[in-house]
């Protein structure tokens, strides 16, 4: 073997060692929220120029969202997605149906959940990202989507009741949490017996090196907090979801140092259906 084979051996076996799912020790979580904070800012904003991945409509219907649904909702929500995958289709809701979006961001998300349970349902997006909240708000109001709410909250500590909703969604935003495996939890707290936990997010094939888990920046942009696929999976099963189907999104990153990164770490984006079982 040589020095170098050996080195990146090494560097692997202490990778696959650090935590996965509680990253609180690499990762200073009140800079991490700040980061975040100010990059979807610029989502809010549209402002596309530094960010490491792809905003709007065309995103969406490459990942797959159906046009007759986008042309249902704000354009403006629309001009502010920032998903990695489409998950809608793999929650299956229906009308009169509860859901949760954690991290709802301009709310993308909420109002093609909104159309989908039509006025005997609601909605409730999730975010802690002032603009975001803001602009979703500001658009549920102006296009009379009543179903809807808007609540700043962190997904590590939901302010719902057990068992309050028929379906849970994220897109792209519980990579960005230090401590996935509460966020699992949470999820599942809320989830009626038989509900679903829709996901888009992203992870990865092998585990991070150390200095890439601890890049803040590298973190916000939804690279440095991936974890290994297995992992993932493992920590949903942990809180008793069963995952019933997962797929890999045509998703790319746009930035050379996110690609870089992808390609080291196999980094992807999945979908995944997950549901709890009943009684």
């Amino acid at each position: 073997m040589s020095f170098k084979t050996g080195a990146m051996a090494d560097e692997m076996f202490q990778a696959e060692a650090l935590p996965q799912l509680d990253a609180r020790s690499l990762v200073d979580g009140e800079r991490l929220e700040a980061e975040v904070k100010e990059m979807y800012r610029h989502v809010a904003r549209e402002e596309a120029a530094d960010l490491h991945f792809e905003l709007g409509r065309g995103l969406a219907e490459h990942l797959g969202y159906p046009g007759d649904l986008l042309d249902a909702i704000p354009a403006e929500a629309l001009a502010s997605f920032a998903g990695v995958g489409h998950h809608l289709d793999l929650a299956a809701l229906q009308p009169g149906e509860a859901v949760l979006d954690l991290g709802s961001g301009s709310g993308t998300d909420v109002f093609c959940a909104a159309v989908q349970v039509g006025e005997s349902g609601h909605v409730v997006g999730v975010d802690i990202t002032d603009e975001q909240l803001q602009k979703a708000a500001r658009l549920r109001d102006r296009e009379g989507f009543s179903q809807v709410r808007f609540v700043e909250a962190h997904i590590e500590e939901l302010p719902f009741d057990d068992a309050s909703f028929d379906a849970v969604l994220s897109n792209g935003v519980i990579n960005l949490s230090p401590v996935k495996g509460r966020v699992f939890a949470e999820a599942a707290r809320v989830l009626r017996p038989g509900g679903r936990l829709a996901i888009a997010d992203i992870v990865s094939g092998r585990a991070l090196k150390e200095r890439t888990r601890r890049n803040v920046e590298l973190w916000a942009a939804c690279i440095a907090g991936a974890i290994p696929r297995s992992n993932y999976v493992e920590a949903l099963e942990a809180q008793g979801l069963q995952v019933d189907e997962l797929r890999r999104n045509d998703y790319r990153f746009i930035s050379e140092r996110a690609l870089d990164a992808c390609s080291t770490y196999e980094v992807e984006s999945i979908s995944l259906v997950a549901t709890k079982p009943r009684a």
